[in-house]
């Protein structure tokens, strides 16, 4: 059986420039289909804009209110939405106030497969 304690994990920054703490990926667990994670990103900060070749993501808000782009359609988020972004899509979040939510990536997020402009 695999546990992890969110509070256990140590944050560290992405290519995006978000900060994750991983709860479940490739670094800490036998994972072989997706990873999970918790994203923050500070009020006025945002990811740069980014796609990912391999990843299917969904974000989840958990706390805060931002911004989502993807493919260059924008539209507000907050608490309790859920966001899919396919995999090939362009996409970057801009936080209107400090902003919490979950990351799963399918297959594991790998910073090889985050791709930039």
């Amino acid at each position: 059986m695999e546990v992890r304690a969110l509070d256990k994990q140590t944050p560290f920054t992405t290519k995006d420039g978000s900060t994750i703490r991983s709860i479940l990926d490739l670094a800490n667990a036998p994972v072989e289909k997706q990873s999970l994670a918790e994203a923050t990103i500070r009020s006025g900060g945002k990811t740069e804009r980014h796609w990912h070749k391999d990843s299917e993501e969904f974000y989840f808000i958990l706390e805060g209110a931002g911004t989502m782009e993807i493919d260059g359609e924008t539209r507000e988020v907050g608490v309790g939405d859920a966001i899919l972004i396919p995999a090939g899509t362009w996409h970057q979040m801009v936080a209107k106030e400090d902003l919490r939510f979950l990351c799963c990536c399918a297959p594991p997020y790998r910073h090889e497969d985050t791709f930039f402009e």
